[in-house]
């Protein structure tokens, strides 16, 4: 994807300081007051991440709202077939042989030609997969004959029904040409394929959720489901890339009617079934380093997260105003109020009069380094520490260095709150190597190479700190694979060949190989074009074609509820790349460093990094609190209670949720994505420098989200040292909440910039060494077809001999003079050849 493609966020109006400027005029305190509201009013969320939403919110995201007159024609289409079969009876009345014996009826139906009559059949099996809610009174009915019909279809083969006849339609040239030739697509132009993909969706999402109540025939159908979708079953492949080819072909705009919202949240819910969640992730993850005879995780990361709390947002600029004016407003000092308490002016005399707190990164920060000497003595030590965008709530107060303030509630109450930092430090035997190095030449005068054990001639001190940067070293399993691969590529005969478990991730990534390339750069178009930032291109993919009517609305009822469906749309679409990108980057890099390489290096050249700064250049808060959607019309509730008059306002209240999940759920996922992409990369992490994302960043933190603030520090730490001095005297409240939140790496001088490499940026050359080391890798373990130095030679002559070869038919004609030419008339050069080369 060319750079045009990918617009970088446009950040010229940033100061040289990296902070936003404000407009001049009169429009100054109007966005000073929207800020100061929205920073005032912004509530701890109560949000707990995970692999996916609740159930219903995720088989409700699987509709648009255009197509709920579907609902009613699949039950038509059901009732019609069903009425001549059961006679009189209900689905939910007949007995578990007779459901199966129906199934296998419309199983057969499906192999007819008649195009109509096989998508009559396919709504009646997608009516049985919807928990035949016409039979049902509650939604909590409608989902358990749902499940019970979900695993009945499944064992009676429809998925493999489905899976031939979704790969007719995505070969139906006719179907794609006419859509090409289309100046409007809209949802008719895809019912077959959205009817297909919502049965299909409705299996894997219902088979992968486990209950405490599932019968044992369940969860071994369970097993036997993940392992066939992960497996080559599909025309040689997993079932996955059935889906990236789709999107793909979308992409290239060789299929506009594509509904890729459908296809995108089937493979996300594809990978995550196949592969695992967060939790499958971290125990394969010990696991593997039990494996490798590697000491245990030092914690679990998904408690610490979870157990972590939100700082307060960060200040606004009409907070700022209201500070500086207090202070021109003759403050009065500690001392004189005390004297006017005193002498009856107030009713409080040992109160200190009101002030309010400083909001995170105000410019008036005090140097802690100063002498408390130069300090104004009438300042109140309380006051120094006021709270900021990074600052803790009270109770956490006791996991800062400095000692905790008076607690403002009995301790009882705070005793299940952990004290000290929530991660544990990590060393890298780099690191130990590099402490070393600078001290035997500070002390000794010249250095042992990679040697971390002789400590001969160093005075106590280092010994001490070498002591301690060896209790917290911690070794991952990338680097034990970095280095295997080393031993590999050095000694290929000696060690012989490596045996690569056929995991379903090795089967995925060995599938997905080829065209890499294309399947990064096809998610990262629909991202773009679903991105709220984004501006409308004539030349821009179309991603709305599976939810625009076929008559657009004349009403403006109709039009207001077309506009948050497209909204929606785009929102669904946007949870589902980024999911998926981040299941595909923490899995490959379990698998192995050098496929997490490969796939990180695509999505860096296909801009990335802009892409999601670009995201997150928007009112963030706002996203996160949109209101675009109408609850009386999500699936399950549309289809059992009356449908209420929709107005205006009703459509205009959206849910009482004070966020939305699905955004929030975006955020995380992107910026996570943003911090593997940068994470020990030199030159991506100066790109985070160029694109000025640290005021991008910033914003972000009005979030009172621990785990979304966790993530955003950790993209400013690592770009803090070129930030500049007055960048981190400016904002010596983040680099509190930095401390506070993020790892601490020992010896690790993030803070004070103090070992900025000399050295001019290099990209190309950095990324140029990554590549060629994930190219060797690639061509060692996958190329099956190579003839290098190493293959086998053989020497016997009688077997050389023995061999036939096949000649082509002139060759007795002409092996005459090519015997003359190439051999007879050439001089053997004999001495050369016994001379080494």
């Amino acid at each position: 994807m060319q750079a045009e493609d990918m617009e970088v966020p446009m950040i010229n109006n940033l100061n040289d300081n990296g902070d936003r400027q404000r407009p001049k005029g009169k429009d100054v305190f109007k966005e000073q007051q929207k800020e100061s509201e929205s920073s005032m009013e912004s509530p701890n969320l109560e949000f707990e991440y995970g692999d996916t939403d609740t159930l219903t919110a995720e088989l409700s995201e699987l509709y648009s709202y255009t197509e709920e007159p579907e609902f009613a024609l699949n039950r038509d289409y059901f009732e019609e077939d069903f009425r001549s079969h059961a006679r009189g009876r209900r689905w939910i009345e007949l007995m578990a042989e007779e459901q199966r014996a129906y199934v296998m009826r419309l199983l057969d139906a499906l192999e007819v030609t008649d195009r109509d009559k096989r998508l009559k059949v396919a709504r009646a099996i997608l009516y049985l997969a919807q928990g035949v809610f016409d039979e049902c009174d509650t939604e909590v009915d409608v989902l358990h004959w749902s499940r019970h019909n979900v695993f009945l279809l499944y064992d009676m083969g429809i998925f493999t029904a489905l899976l031939e006849l979704l790969s007719m339609e995505i070969d139906n040239s006719q179907a794609c040409s006419s859509a090409v030739r289309k100046p409007a697509i809209s949802l008719a132009d895809s019912t077959e394929l959205r009817v297909l993909l919502s049965i299909m969706y409705l299996m894997v999402e219902t088979i992968r959720v486990q209950t405490e109540d599932d019968r044992p025939e369940w969860r071994s159908a369970r097993e036997a489901f993940k392992n066939e979708l992960g497996s080559p079953l599909y025309n040689g492949e997993p079932f996955a890339l059935l889906l990236f080819t789709m999107v793909t072909k979308f992409c290239s705009m060789n299929a506009p009617h594509f509904p890729m919202k459908k296809v995108l949240l089937l493979l996300w819910k594809t990978i995550l079934f196949t592969l695992g969640g967060f939790e499958e992730l971290q125990e394969m993850k010990v696991r593997g380093r039990e494996r490798l005879s590697l000491p245990p995780l030092p914690e679990d990361s998904i408690k610490v997260v979870r157990a972590m709390r939100a700082a307060s947002p960060p200040a606004s600029a009409m907070e700022l105003i209201e500070q500086q004016q207090q202070q021109k407003r003759g403050r009065r000092s500690r001392r004189s109020a005390f004297v006017d308490s005193l002498e009856g002016d107030s009713p409080f005399p040992k109160k200190q009069p009101l002030v309010k707190q400083d909001s995170l990164d105000t410019y008036n920060e005090r140097d802690p380094f100063k002498n408390d000497d130069a300090r104004d003595e009438e300042e109140d030590p309380e006051d120094t520490d006021s709270g900021i965008e990074g600052e803790v709530d009270p109770l956490d107060r006791d996991v800062i260095i400095q000692p905790p303030p008076p607690p403002l509630k009995p301790p009882t109450e705070r005793v299940n709150f952990p004290k000290g930092l929530p991660w544990a430090p990590k060393v890298r035997e780099k690191d130990i190597e590099h402490f070393l190095e600078t001290s035997r030449n500070k002390f000794i005068g010249f250095t042992l190479g990679n040697d971390t054990e002789t400590l001969v001639g160093l005075p106590r001190p280092i010994h001490e700190s070498v002591k301690t940067l060896k209790q917290h070293k911690y070794v991952s399993i990338a680097e034990v694979q970095i280095k295997r691969e080393e031993e590999l590529q050095q000694c290929p005969l000696t060690l012989g060949e490596e045996e690569v478990e056929e995991t379903p991730t090795e089967m995925l990534y060995l599938g997905m190989l080829p065209n890499l390339s294309q399947y990064v750069i096809a998610l990262l178009k629909l991202l773009l074009a679903a991105a709220p930032t984004s501006k409308a291109k004539t030349d821009s993919i179309n991603i709305l074609a599976d939810v625009l009517p076929e008559e657009m609305p004349i009403t403006v009822l109709q039009s207001m509820k077309l506009g948050i469906d497209v909204n929606r749309h785009k929102e669904i679409i946007v949870k589902a790349i980024s999911a998926l990108l981040l299941l595909l980057l923490k899995h490959f890099k379990l698998n192995h460093i050098y496929q997490f390489e490969i796939v990180s290096q695509h999505l860096v050249f296909a801009n990335c990094i802009p892409l999601i700064l670009k995201f997150f250049n928007q009112n963030i808060m706002s996203y996160i609190s949109a209101k675009n959607s109408i609850c009386v019309l999500d699936f399950p509730h549309c289809v059992v209670h009356e449908m209420p008059e929709l107005t205006a306002e009703s459509l205009e209240a959206g849910d009482s949720n004070q966020f939305c999940w699905r955004n929030l759920f975006s955020c995380i996922n992107l910026l996570r994505i943003l911090n593997k992409l940068t994470k020990w990369k030199h030159s991506r992490t100066m790109m985070l420098v160029v694109f000025k994302s640290a005021p991008i960043l910033k914003r972000a933190l009005k979030v009172k989200q621990a785990m979304m603030q966790l993530y955003v520090l950790k993209l400013l730490k690592i770009q803090t040292k070129y930030l500049g001095r007055q960048w981190r005297k400016s904002n010596m409240k983040t680099m509190s909440a930095i401390y506070q939140k993020v790892r601490h790496r020992l010896n690790d001088d993030w803070a004070y910039g103090n070992d900025i490499d000399a050295r001019p940026w290099d990209f190309q050359a950095e990324e140029c060494a990554l590549r060629e080391s994930i190219e060797k890798f690639n061509s060692r373990r996958y190329d099956r077809n190579k003839n290098g130095d190493f293959t086998p030679v053989d020497n016997c002559l009688q077997s050389v001999l023995g061999q036939r070869v096949e000649l082509p038919e002139d060759f007795h004609y002409s092996y005459e003079m090519w015997l003359e030419r190439e051999v007879f008339s050439q001089p053997i050069q004999w001495e050369g050849l016994l001379q080494n080369p």
